[in-house]
């Protein structure tokens, strides 16, 4: 089978032949549909993440089809179309795991950060990481919620977003499209922060009532004029910088949310949190039932993002392209 191989940091990719691997026990063979091109992929060969493992195959937005199972499995079953996510797997026996919230284990592990991903044509994974698809959903473009999707979805909802709420969005890319729609669709009113007026139409499109150019106007303020400020920012942009400057646009009681950030440390004016009561939080992709309800509720409401299908040969561009800044929409590695 053919395989993207991550050898070390700063190393191009390498395309190359690889045996099909086996499932063990507990574990799951999956031929791969699709995988997303995410900015993690790009952090990886960055090497902002010092605990990966190279040589490793990047990728975590991974749909395919289950077509072996190891012993001891019993579920999915062979034929299964699956959704494989950013968390690999877990311990299983600590106070997160046992809680069903295995994001949180300290001993979790990252697809395509430590354990091989999507950029190959088959991949084992744990059987209980991995999510089935509802039905109708189309696995191509559904790739990009294993990652974008349910980072956007859990971040909504670990911060507290409800039918009324104000939600601000920093960032209309891969997270920050998926947050608009998903926030406008729970019936949250939303605004959108953006670098220039050149976003505003494509923000009203997808459901905001409000952008605001943050580089062309002060973004706190504007959002504090808007019915007295947003109840939740979710910064889904990679820049702390972009998010600490909203943080005055918060209404009393507000959360900031993490889901997006830079390298720079994040640098917040203490009293005003104070004063007001404001809460700062980060919220990183989530365990598998949080990717259960986020595809259930894309299906639902028909949240799917637009997508640029591309072969495994053309991944290494299309990182590239990231890189450079003018990306375009989400790639996703179709397989055939």
């Amino acid at each position: 089978m053919r395989a993207a191989i991550a050898t070390a940091v700063d190393a191009p990719l390498s395309l190359t032949e690889r045996e099909v691997p086996e499932p063990g026990p507990g574990e799951v063979l999956v031929k791969i549909t699709a995988c997303g091109v995410c900015f993690s992929d790009l952090n990886l060969l960055r090497g902002h993440y010092p605990f990966a493992r190279f040589p490793v195959v990047p990728g975590h937005e991974i749909t395919g089809t289950v077509t072996a199972v190891g012993p001891g499995v019993t579920w999915p079953e062979v034929g299964t179309r699956v959704g494989a996510q950013f968390l690999y797997d877990s311990c299983g026996h600590c106070d997160h795991c046992a809680r069903g919230e295995q994001i949180l284990c300290p001993r979790k592990r990252i697809t395509g950060v430590v354990a091989d991903g999507g950029y190959e044509e088959y991949a084992v994974f744990k059987a209980g990481f991995v999510t089935p698809l509802p039905a109708g959903l189309d696995p191509v473009t559904a790739a990009p919620l294993m990652c974008a999707g349910i980072t956007a979805f859990n971040g909504l909802r670990q911060g507290g977003a409800t039918a009324g709420s104000r939600v601000a969005v920093i960032g209309a890319g891969g997270i920050g499209a998926l947050a608009i729609r998903y926030a406008v669709a729970m019936g949250a009113r939303v605004a959108v922060v953006g670098r220039s007026g050149d976003g505003e139409e494509r923000a009203k499109e997808l459901g905001a009532e409000l952008f605001v150019a943050g580089g062309e106007t002060d973004p706190a303020a504007a959002l504090k004029a808007w019915d007295g400020g947003a109840n939740l920012v979710l910064n889904a942009a990679p820049s702390s910088a972009a998010a600490a400057a909203t943080l005055g646009g918060l209404a009393p009681d507000g959360t900031l949310v993490l889901c997006g950030y830079g390298q720079d440390p994040l640098v917040l004016p203490t009293q005003p949190m104070v004063l007001n009561r404001l809460r700062v939080m980060a919220s990183p992709s989530g365990s598998p039932h949080d990717l259960r309800d986020t595809l259930a509720f894309s299906a639902v409401h028909g949240i799917l993002p637009e997508v640029t299908p591309i072969s495994l040969d053309q991944a290494p561009a299309a990182l590239d392209a990231m890189a450079a800044g003018h990306g375009g929409g989400r790639s996703v590695i179709t397989f055939g």
